[in-house]
C-alpha cells in the first residue's frame, strides 16, 4: 500500500506479462505517467506479489492502483475503458491526468 501512494496511478506487473503491457499502454494513452513496478525485476517481488494475492488481485499481475486505491486486474481495467469514459474519469479524480 506504501508503494501504490507513491503515485496518482501505480501499476505491479511482470516484465513478461504481455496483457500488463497492453494495461500500461491503454492508461499511458489518457496521458497518465503511471509508476510501473516490474515484480520480476524486484529483490522483494515475490512477497509483493504474494501481498497482492492477499488483497484479492487473482491473478496477482497487473494490478492497478488508482488514487492510493485498488481499482483491480485487467479485466477491470478493461471494463472500465470500455463504459463510455469511466477510466478517464478515474484518471481525473487521481490528478493522474488533467482535462
Amino acid at each position: 500500500m506504501k508503494l501504490a501512494a507513491e503515485s496518482p496511478v501505480v501499476i505491479f506487473s511482470k516484465s513478461s506479462c504481455c496483457i500488463s503491457h497492453s494495461i500500461e499502454t491503454l492508461i499511458r494513452s489518457f496521458g497518465a505517467n503511471p509508476i510501473v513496478y516490474e515484480l520480476d525485476e524486484l529483490r522483494n517481488g515475490r512477497e509483493m506479489e504474494k501481498a497482492l494475492v492477499e488483497l484479492g488481485c487473482k491473478p496477482s499481475v497487473p494490478a492497478v492502483f488508482n488514487g492510493k486505491e485498488l481499482v483491480g486486474g485487467s479485466n477491470d481495467i478493461m471494463s472500465l475503458n470500455l463504459r463510455g469514459n469511466k477510466l478517464k474519469q478515474l484518471l481525473i479524480r487521481a490528478n493522474a491526468i488533467w482535462v
